[in-house]
């Protein structure tokens, strides 16, 4: 980023420079573990994705690959051309050697041979991508949201890869016979798992489920705001060294106001993606799509609903 490599990157990989992404990883390993690069120079190393370690085990290590869904969030893959990119590969200091072929996103590409018989494994798809294609968003402005530990928004935007003015990502969907679908994307870095930080740090109740009720036990927050950048914040901001910060307090604050606060902080987070989302893309969305398991709960929904003005579909 000092170099002025920023728009160079985002460019090419539809990606902003973050450790989030695997480059940066790839090249501290290959750096700092000692013999390293000496042995991925010889080709004595793979990298990949869960998905390729998964691949490679399953087929025996007949198979080093993965699909372009994953391939596209290493932040060393070319969104143009589909294929890793030879200057990012130079920038990063990374051999090609290391890295698995790039594959459609269904197809069969290789056996696992278990109890005599072979079984083909036919699908690979980055799990938000996998939730996009599994919520029929088949339609360039389509969305959907996942609330799970963190919270991740993507919209379809079908053939063309839209570059973002507004700090999210772009990414390839899926690729099937050859044809890639591309998406826009949002992270949020902490969504559920504020409700786990209030179960396990703050012991404000016994189980995840309780927080709706305890929630609801209170018209409002009171004025109480819960910024939940316990890990950063993710996009549009991308502040890697935020931290979290509880603004509102007052001799009136209980605990049913805190877990209001952290319920709607979910929901603040998401509709800052999709407003993003909403001035990248040519159409507006107009149904958000959700699932995981913060979706859930009823308040939450609602409230999302209500701040975005548009149905929630779950």
């Amino acid at each position: 980023r000092a170099d002025g490599r920023a728009a160079l990157i985002q460019q090419k990989t539809g990606l902003l420079i973050d450790a989030y992404f695997s480059g940066s990883k790839l090249k501290w390993l290959l750096n700092n573990v000692p013999g390293a690069r000496q042995q991925a120079e010889r080709g004595e190393l793979a990298f990949g994705t869960i998905d390729s370690w998964l691949l490679w085990q399953l087929t025996g290590g007949a198979v080093h690959a993965t699909d372009v869904s994953n391939a596209s969030r290493t932040m060393l893959f070319n969104l143009k051309t589909c294929d890793w990119d030879e200057d990012l590969l130079k920038l990063f200091g990374i051999p090609r050697s290391l890295l698995p072929a790039v594959r459609d996103s269904s197809e069969v590409y290789g056996d696992c041979t278990l109890w005599g018989a072979a079984i083909p494994i036919a699908g690979i798809a980055g799990d938000q991508q996998a939730a996009l294609f599994g919520q029929a968003c088949f339609k360039a402005g389509l969305a959907k949201n996942t609330y799970g530990t963190g919270c991740f928004m993507l919209m379809n935007t079908a053939q063309e890869a839209v570059p973002s003015q507004n700090k999210l990502l772009t990414t390839v969907a899926w690729q099937l016979d050859g044809q890639r679908t591309y998406a826009l994307e949002g992270s949020v870095f902490i969504g559920g798992a504020v409700v786990q930080w209030l179960r396990d740090g703050l012991r404000a109740f016994d189980t995840s489920a309780d927080v709706q009720a305890l929630a609801q036990s209170v018209p409002d927050s009171g004025g109480v705001v819960l910024v939940p950048a316990f890990t950063g914040l993710g996009a549009p901001y991308w502040q890697a060294d935020a931290r979290g910060a509880m603004v509102g307090l007052s001799r009136g604050t209980t605990m049913a106001h805190i877990a209001r606060a952290a319920l709607e902080s979910i929901a603040f987070q998401s509709t800052a993606l999709l407003q993003a989302m909403n001035r990248d893309a040519s159409q507006a969305v107009t149904e958000l799509r959700v699932d995981g398991g913060a979706c859930v709960n009823d308040l939450l929904m609602q409230f999302q609903a209500d701040l975005l003005g548009i149905p929630v579909l779950r």
